[in-house]
């Protein structure tokens, strides 16, 4: 993905710099924590910025979750736009996940859902004072985790809204045969030639329900990555379960939105998380 995604991001999120729109701690009993570790591997890290007056009963809680191809990135892509949010939504918590990148000999699945699930244990199991709302916001790779934890793993229905921006969803589309992906990519994620079953166990449309989170998903109707299917097929699916859900598609690639198309997807992503999260 283009980095000047991110860049569009910050301007289109927040008007102000960094240190005019975060919460000063020492003045207002916030917190911004960097680098915290969840576990053992040195990509197991999070940043944590807790705002004041917080609750256990009234702060919900934004999981970042950057993309990379699920072999690359960092949770750093994603501070500029952990910045924008706290200002448009400075009661919230925002945790920004960094996680064990897969390699060829060590694929992402399951570890960098195993990092999902530690990260809101930690949360869960540390006195940060924040309530069990959550949402997910997730970039490519990272959209595809937070569908997939959100729709899978979250047994306790804990998480209220899922935001997709150009994420996949349905690995046993028809779409992807022989597409460039399926070689360069989802090695990373599952491994060499992996069993024909881990294709739907990887998909997070396998595992929609009555019990699924509101979902938003933004696209590129010319992604080379992404079939433009894989919106559309999700859609009917979380239309089938009445799962509140909207789809919006732009001219545009792998999250290479034009800053119009991108101000239009902050105007959404604002009114998403103000009426779901």
């Amino acid at each position: 993905m283009k980095s000047y995604l991110f860049v569009l991001f910050l301007a289109i999120f927040s008007s102000c710099s960094p240190d005019d729109s975060a919460p000063v701690s020492s003045n207002l009993n916030a917190e911004t924590l960097l680098d915290v570790p969840y576990g053992t591997n040195p990509q197991q890290l999070i940043d944590i910025y807790l705002p004041a007056r917080r609750t256990s009963s009234t702060t919900k809680v934004l999981f970042l979750v950057h993309g990379g191809g699920w072999k690359s990135g960092s949770k750093n892509d994603m501070t500029a736009l952990a910045f924008g949010i706290r200002s448009q939504f400075p009661d919230y918590a925002i945790v920004n996940i960094g996680y064990r990148l897969g390699t060829l000999a060590t694929p992402a699945y399951p570890n960098q859902i195993n990092d999902i699930q530690s990260v809101v244990s930690y949360l869960k199991n540390n006195n940060f004072n924040v309530s069990k709302q959550y949402g997910f916001l997730g970039i490519s790779a990272g959209a595809h985790l937070s569908m997939l934890y959100s729709y899978k793993f979250d047994t306790e229905h804990n998480v209220k809204a899922v935001c997709s921006i150009v994420g996949p969803t349905d690995f046993t589309d028809p779409a992807y045969e022989n597409h460039e992906a399926i070689d360069t990519t989802l090695p990373y994620l599952i491994g060499q030639n992996p069993p024909e079953s881990i294709y739907a166990e990887i998909s997070p449309i396998t595992f929609v329900s009555a019990h699924s989170a509101s979902t938003i998903q933004f696209a590129g109707n010319q992604d080379p990555l992404i079939p433009t299917s894989q919106g559309t097929r999700l859609k009917q699916q979380l239309d089938t379960f009445n799962i509140t859900n909207e789809l919006h598609v732009y001219n545009a690639g792998h999250g290479d939105f034009n800053p119009v198309d991108a101000q239009d997807i902050n105007v959404k992503l604002i009114a998403f998380l103000t009426a779901h999260l």
